[in-house]
């Protein structure tokens, strides 16, 4: 299949957030983000990566609550909309342009998020790199949350057209799964105003045993999975899988 990922289209700012800002509205941020204050037991002193942070709106109500955050994004369009509204807000956050591939970091974090289906965009080796990544960002004991597609649950309930309409304009997901990568091939078609514009991206699907031999190629173990933000034990069933993992210990 092509493997063709645009990032460039697939996050274009003004159709992404056309489409998607209904879904994550303030009450759904608030929900995730007490999740994380408790399931992370975040302290006042500890330091936060965001990786993939967006426009902002985990690591901007985090530092509302008094902790120490850096946004990384590829994406310059979400940093800005990021940074606007912390200023707004007269909030300190360091936002920074990146590629999680290629963060550099020793031991810095205390914690790094990954929110929102942000793994699995590159090949194996490169979302392996990415997590080896974040275990040399986290200090010794550090944890990461990062929540996905349940792999086992998203495919029991495939759907190979998604049809999205918002006041007359489209979103078109045409979706098929390579069960012999493991990938999930999106050619994506958003139709606004009568311009059509193609968005194909593809992300690499998973399922519990194999994110935890991934995590664990990594340098990093599962401390917790829940199916859900609203703390739901993980079952086959779960569409969604939020994980928990700590940076092993090396002895060195």
């Amino acid at each position: 299949m092509n493997a063709l990922f645009d990032f460039e289209s697939v996050f274009e700012v003004d159709d992404y957030m056309y489409f998607y800002r209904d879904m994550l509205t303030p009450e759904s941020t608030e929900l995730q983000v007490e999740f994380l204050v408790r399931e992370l037991e975040l302290g006042q002193e500890m330091s936060i990566l965001d990786l993939a942070c967006g426009f902002g709106r985990h690591a901007n109500q985090l530092a509302r609550r008094g902790y120490q955050v850096t946004g990384i994004d590829i994406m310059p369009g979400f940093l800005e909309m990021a940074r606007q509204e912390a200023d707004e807000l007269r909030l300190t956050v360091e936002y920074l342009i990146g590629d999680m591939r290629q963060i550099d970091y020793d031991s810095k974090f205390d914690r790094v998020l990954l929110l929102f289906t942000a793994f699995g965009y590159f090949t194996d080796e490169e979302n392996l790199r990415v997590l080896r990544n974040i275990a040399l960002s986290l200090k010794r004991g550090g944890r990461l949350i990062f929540d996905i597609q349940n792999r086992d649950a998203f495919l029991k309930g495939f759907m190979p057209y998604i049809v999205t309409e918002k006041e007359g304009n489209l979103m078109i997901d045409r979706n098929k799964f390579d069960a012999e990568t493991g990938r999930l091939y999106n050619q994506r078609i958003v139709i606004r105003d009568g311009v059509r514009r193609d968005k194909p991206f593809f992300v690499r699907m998973y399922n519990p045993t194999e994110i935890q031999m991934v995590l664990s190629q990594a340098g990093l173990s599962i401390l917790r999975l829940f199916g859900g933000w609203d703390g739901t034990p993980l079952t086959a069933d779960s569409r969604r899988m939020i994980i928990i993992a700590e940076k092993q210990f090396t002895g060195e």
